[in-house]
């Protein structure tokens, strides 16, 4: 059937926009992020319209998978939560010039003490597109092994009582389908990387693919 918004029944992709942006402004600095001012003019809404966005660095995250089909997840305290969730290890792109891939690798490496020889992009994520610019990209990661002690570091702040588990992927799909996993990014690479798997690990994207909404 038609899609009776668009007119088309194009193959499913998000479209980018280059709207007219009037006045920017920064109105609260913050440590990691700030919040911006915007007015822009948007067509469809009939004029300018202004909203205040939470301006992201963007991030990286990493679903490591081990010879026996284990995904590696790590728990640590998150405030803003009150709670001591499982998650995949993550970070900031906050490394000016920093490959986004290099950022991921380095992250695995601090969070976990593990290190992959095999690379590929396995997902992308908008966090929160109606009042946030972070965007998630999810690396699946393989061939893995211990990282040297030479090459490793000492935590800080919460990240000094992460907790580093490796799960049967069948496992970890079944606590995101019971809620008992809440954390997005590890949701999305859990079940990401068991269709991956059911796959047979083809149609993989490189690990260099186009940043979401890159033009070249």
């Amino acid at each position: 059937m038609e899609d009776m918004m668009s007119g088309t029944d194009a193959p499913l992709s998000d479209e980018r926009v280059d709207v007219e942006v009037h006045e920017r402004e920064t109105v609260y600095r913050g440590a990691v992020w700030d919040v911006v001012r915007e007015s822009f003019h948007l067509p469809e809404a009939g004029g300018r319209l202004t909203r205040d966005v939470l301006a992201h660095t963007g991030a990286v995250a990493v679903a490591a998978i081990d010879d026996e089909d284990r995904i590696l997840l790590i728990r640590q305290y998150r405030h803003p939560i009150r709670m001591r969730d499982w998650e995949i290890p993550a970070g900031l792109r906050d490394i000016d010039g920093e490959d986004p891939a290099t950022a991921a690798a380095r992250e695995l490496g601090e969070e976990a003490d593990v290190r992959a020889a095999d690379w590929h992009t396995l997902a992308d994520m908008y966090t929160t597109p109606g009042g946030s610019t972070e965007i998630i990209r999810i690396y699946l990661a393989r061939g893995i092994d211990a990282l040297p002690h030479a090459q490793r570091i000492e935590r800080e702040g919460e990240e000094r009582g992460i907790v580093v588990r490796w799960t049967p992927l069948a496992e970890a799909v079944d606590a995101v389908l019971a809620g008992r996993i809440g954390n997005a990014t590890a949701c999305l690479a859990i079940l990401h990387a068991d269709r991956a798997r059911a796959r047979g690990w083809t149609d993989l994207r490189p690990v260099d693919a186009l940043w979401p909404g890159s033009r070249d």
